[in-house]
């Protein structure tokens, strides 16, 4: 499943870290409760400890504030249903979901973020970055 809740902030200001931490926190719960309800429907008395084997949240690189809103509220339902906690590196959950989506085996990429621009290519089971700015 992977229901969406994006933010866009007003025409001309851009993603402020603030603002868009306070987005985050305040859809993460219906977002899971969707994305449970998406991935396992009609199942009303649904144990996720039981259906889920991670829970997953990226790390960095990013925005410290929403970064952190996603990692407080990973960090919680892992504890909750007692399942392991995985760090993922922004671009590269990026770049997986696009392999996902394409069927890419060894995609190279070009990632343009607010931040930065790369070259990266998947080689060996591993992203290597051939170029960036």
């Amino acid at each position: 499943s992977n229901p969406r809740k994006t933010y866009v902030p007003p025409t001309g200001q851009g993603f402020l870290p603030k603002e868009t931490a306070w987005h985050h926190q305040a859809h993460i719960v219906a977002i899971v409760r969707a994305a449970l309800n998406e991935a396992f429907p009609n199942q009303p008395n649904l144990d996720p400890s039981k259906e889920l084997s991670a829970i997953c949240f990226t790390k960095g690189p990013g925005m410290g504030g929403p970064l952190r809103s996603c990692a407080v509220a990973a960090r919680t339902l892992s504890k909750l249903w007692n399942i392991p906690l995985v760090a993922v590196n922004h671009c590269v959950g990026h770049i997986e979901m696009g392999r996902i989506a394409t069927g890419a085996t060894d995609p190279v990429v070009l990632y343009v973020s607010g931040g930065n621009t790369q070259v990266i290519a998947f080689s060996d089971q591993r992203y290597r970055i051939f170029g960036e700015t």
